[in-house]
């Protein structure tokens, strides 16, 4: 029983996974989107969902600093729906201010060059909000 956690953008979605305790997060994978498309890549989270037997999902949830919900915290509302609708598992938006920030600040003190960089932020993002949540969880 693991849960999924995702960093929902307009043309990405990283994706971690916990361990089957629920105490550590793990990068995956990021999944090319199309957000006006409406191609959110259902079909790839579907294989994950599988393969990697999850029972919940935790979206990073990007308030505004000053606690509104802004045109991106709608979206992540929305895609919460869609996963809800799709694999009927329940689904929990979890605060994310600056999680990307903290998550590129990371890499730029691990020295990861800005290419790389570019390429894992979303994964790295969406294993600080699921690990964010596990922590909660297990205090």
């Amino acid at each position: 029983m693991r849960v999924m956690g995702l960093d929902v953008g307009s043309k990405t979605v990283g994706i971690a996974i916990s361990d089957a305790l629920g105490w550590t997060a793990q990068g995956i994978e990021t999944i090319k989107i199309d957000e006006s498309a409406g191609q959110f890549g259902m079909s790839r989270i579907q294989e994950l969902v599988s393969e990697y037997v999850v029972t919940s999902f935790v979206v990073g949830y990007p308030k505004n600093m000053n606690n509104t919900v802004g045109p991106r915290g709608e979206a992540s509302e929305r895609f919460a729906e869609l996963l809800k609708e799709a694999f009927g598992h329940p689904v929990v938006l979890w605060d994310e201010r600056l999680t990307t920030m903290a998550a590129e600040r990371m890499l730029i003190e691990a020295d990861v060059s800005r290419k790389k960089r570019k390429t894992v932020i979303d994964k790295m993002a969406a294993v600080m909000i699921l690990q964010g949540y596990l922590d909660s969880k297990n205090r």
